[in-house]
């Protein structure tokens, strides 16, 4: 899976700006207006005009809604995918860790696992 388009929408009703790079911040893509959830995922049946998402997969909607309950990585930022909106395509996410994501990034898992979250860890829990 790979991205092939990155937007951000500063003001809420106007036209979207395409990115070659952006960067991923707590909060969601830097100049991004704050929506419901920091990320908005879709797949390849979506582009910036038929949806407000940040990031354009060249997935299926299906490869994409599978991702829900899942750690992904996009270029150095890692986000969970947390559920599917109720009211339009693709999957909402959180920012795990910021980073920078650019056209082209392979979305994939993380690199590697975070302690907290290998088996050793969770036994011991």
């Amino acid at each position: 899976m790979e991205i092939r388009q990155l937007a951000i929408y500063p003001v809420k009703g106007e036209p979207g700006r395409l990115l070659e790079e952006a960067q991923v911040e707590p909060e969601g893509f830097a100049g991004d207006r704050r929506k419901k959830q920091p990320v908005h995922l879709v797949g390849s049946d979506e582009t910036p005009e038929t949806t407000r998402a940040n990031v354009f997969v060249d997935a299926s909607p299906a490869d994409v809604a599978a991702l829900v309950g899942s750690r992904v990585r996009l270029g150095s930022a890692t986000l969970l995918v947390t559920q599917q909106p109720s009211g339009c395509a693709g999957v909402y996410a959180e920012v795990a860790d910021p980073g920078t994501v650019r056209v082209g990034d392979t979305v994939g898992p993380p690199s590697a696992p975070e302690a907290a979250d290998t088996p050793e860890a969770l036994e011991r829990d």
